[in-house]
């Protein structure tokens, strides 16, 4: 499947500096924005591949219960930066650093943005 994501915020503004800090560290960039969502892409050129909107019905934005956006990385030191950042700038842990299931081989982190929406970061690099 190739599309796009989308996640909803309440404020867009503290929704930007986010993603904005925590997406760079994966490669992707905003390179879409108006006053109701931003896009990122991993180049100008590219098609957005993830995008964090206000809902169009104008009602509030809610997280979906058991719902989840994942990021593939090449490494464990970006997965794991992507958490601490993550933490750092506000999101909440939902999961350390580390391979899951046990005895897998899979590196997974889990954060929540300001939103409370679920947000992944994984490799299955080795290093």
């Amino acid at each position: 499947m190739k599309g796009y994501v989308m996640v909803g915020t309440n404020d867009l503004d503290s929704s930007a500096k986010f993603y904005d800090t925590i997406l760079e560290i994966i490669g992707l960039k905003a390179i879409y924005s108006d006053d109701k969502c931003i896009g990122y892409a991993e180049r100008d050129e590219d098609d957005v591949e993830f995008y964090v909107t206000k809902p169009a019905n104008r009602d509030p934005a809610t997280f979906g219960n058991g719902t989840q956006v994942s990021f593939l990385t090449d490494s464990r030191e970006k997965v794991e930066k992507f958490h601490k950042i993550g933490i750092d700038i506000g999101g909440k842990d939902e999961g350390h650093p580390g391979i899951r299931p046990a005895g897998g081989d899979i590196y997974y982190a889990y954060v929540r943005d300001l939103d409370g929406n679920k947000i992944c970061a994984y490799t299955n690099s080795q290093t």
